[in-house]
């Protein structure tokens, strides 16, 4: 049983309420407070050692990853991070100066977006590091952009470059929500999502019932990391195979309609001049995702990370 299988089966059954507009499935859930113009989002993430960081890591980098990851999150519905609260679980063994340098990460990004860190938990766990944070954010009511909502004929952007994150990126990230919020004020944005599995399985969150997409090859903004990795070792993807799967980009991947598309391009361009934005396929009838190269369309079989595959 895979991740996605594990979800399912445990998300078929839960408890909800009248303050719920969102639950389970999303990048944050929605919830109605009751507050006059905003409504809520609500985020938990975690990271741990030996699959998102190891004992080597400089430890700030720990503390600001496992922060960063959440308000990419916040990001991919358009909103606004406010107040995080921490789980650090850590072993018999631990050094206070090292756990006090995964805050200082933590605290310094949390203070470059305005958020408060307003509590936690500490608790033991047998050999590893493992960070759990929970976060608050808010968005205008009515502009939350949830996965949902692709149409026939959508066009679909990532911004930033991908592949070759785990080379150093994955720790460095910057979660986009200026630009998401961006978007979300001047466009329409019909579906949004951060990509942290990897495009060839994010791709296939935002994909109604009975719809795909085509992925134009030459389009897709592979990394200098990916290239230089495909090319200087034997054992590494190639360069296309890891933008498609290595995962941990934590770029905003979203679609509009194609009206639109150049419209957006050239906003971009003078809002944005350091981020590239690409315009990598559109949303099309046929169930499936289509890579289209020189040589045609075949069928990508190909997925993103998957926890427990």
């Amino acid at each position: 049983m895979n991740e996605f299988e594990l979800i399912a089966r445990l998300t078929c059954g839960l408890p909800t309420n009248e303050s719920v507009v969102t639950g389970a499935g999303d990048d944050c859930a929605v919830l109605d407070l009751g507050i006059a113009d905003k409504l809520i989002l609500f985020k938990t993430d975690a990271v741990v050692e030996g699959f998102h960081f190891t004992r080597a890591t400089r430890p700030e980098k720990i503390g600001r990853k496992a922060l960063a990851r959440c308000l990419s999150d916040i990001a991919a519905m358009a909103g606004t991070p406010t107040a995080a609260v921490v789980t650090i679980a850590l072993p018999q063994n631990f050094e206070p100066e090292f756990v006090e340098k995964i805050y200082d990460g933590l605290n310094a990004l949390a203070r470059e977006h305005g958020v408060a860190i307003v509590g936690g938990e500490t608790t033991t766990n047998p050999e590893r590091i493992l960070i759990s944070i929970s976060l608050l954010g808010t968005v205008p009511r009515g502009k939350q952009i949830l996965r949902s909502g692709a149409k026939t004929g959508d066009a679909i952007f990532v911004t930033g470059e991908l592949g070759g994150s785990l080379v150093e990126r994955h720790l460095d990230f910057e979660p986009r929500l200026a630009e998401a919020r961006w978007l979300a004020e001047h466009f329409s944005v019909h579906a949004m999502q951060d990509l942290s599995d990897g495009l060839a399985g994010d791709l296939r969150h935002i994909l109604p019932a009975g719809m795909g997409a085509e992925i134009w090859k030459s389009a897709v903004p592979v990394s200098r990391a990916a290239k230089l990795r495909a090319k200087e070792s034997s054992n590494a993807k190639p360069a296309f195979a890891a933008a498609l799967t290595d995962g941990e980009d934590f770029e905003l991947l979203f679609t509009i309609a194609g009206k639109e598309a150049v419209k957006l391009l050239d906003a971009w361009k003078k809002k944005f001049p350091n981020l590239k934005l690409t315009c990598i396929g559109k949303i099309i009838a046929d169930d499936g995702i289509l890579i289209r190269d020189k040589n045609g369309s075949h069928k990508l079989n190909a997925h993103g990370y998957v926890h427990f595959a």
